[in-house]
């Protein structure tokens, strides 16, 4: 970590303990966060709060639809003010032993798993299309759907497609069969061949006609339909797939 420092010129009884909210997009962002940044037991924070070498600090870790932000208590080792740069400060986890580290992965993997004790419902779908004018409409579309939100995640291409799939959770899958660098017919191969992902139910969509849809079949799609559909169309699908109950 760089930057300029500040010596703490107050006494230890005026160190203050202070929160910072950090929040993220998702819980494949915070889980990331913490195994490339976080587990190391410290953390540089962006922030433009009048912090000073030795306050207290509780790290709130957050997102969207997370039920209780997760905690990680540390104290201000450095502080970065510069002038027309990025401030901050450096904070190192305070008791972060053994113990404490491995009760936080164990919570992060409840959240990363979806477990309703942790995160609220919530129904992820990867659309992989490659016009992004369609993404948008389908993805804007979907709302609501039945009793969960819905959060759909866009991938352009097929490789893009596979580094999701197997990197993060998905209820099910939309795509296009013909796409960039990896077609849609051989990504649907891939899920089906991968023992923790061979259930994930898949919907393929094309203008290809027939042979787009006996490609799509053949390689383990669950339904194909053909463009251009109708968003209730998918919604329906997805509704006879995962059975969670009526389009709204």
């Amino acid at each position: 970590m760089s930057g300029d420092r500040k010596e703490d010129e107050r006494k230890p009884e005026e160190r203050r303990a202070v929160s910072l909210v950090v929040e993220y997009e998702g819980a494949a962002d915070m889980y990331r966060d913490y195994t490339q940044n976080l587990s190391t037991g410290g953390v540089f924070i962006h922030t433009e709060r009048d912090l000073a070498v030795g306050d207290r600090v509780s790290l709130k870790l957050s997102f969207p639809r997370l039920l209780a932000p997760l905690s990680i208590e540390g104290e201000v080792r450095w502080v970065r003010s510069v002038a027309d740069s990025d401030n901050g400060v450096g904070i190192e986890f305070v008791n972060f032993d053994d113990k404490v580290r491995a009760e936080l992965e164990l919570i992060l993997q409840h959240i990363r798993d979806r477990d309703p004790d942790y995160v609220e419902p919530t129904l992820r779908v990867l659309l992989v299309e490659d016009n992004p004018h369609v993404a948008r409409l389908v993805g804007d579309g979907m709302g609501r759907y039945a009793d969960a939100d819905v959060e759909c995640i866009n991938a352009s291409n097929g490789q893009e497609a596979l580094d999701l799939i197997f990197s993060e959770s998905f209820d099910v899958l939309v795509i296009d069969v013909n796409l960039p660098v990896v077609d849609g017919a051989e990504v649907i191969s891939q899920v089906r061949a991968s023992e923790d992902h061979k259930h994930l139910p898949v919907i393929a969509v094309s203008a290809g006609g027939a042979q787009a849809r006996m490609e799509a079949m053949a390689a383990g799609a669950d339904f194909f339909l053909e463009k251009p559909m109708r968003l209730r169309e998918i919604l329906e699908t997805m509704q006879r797939l995962l059975d969670v109950g009526d389009v709204p």
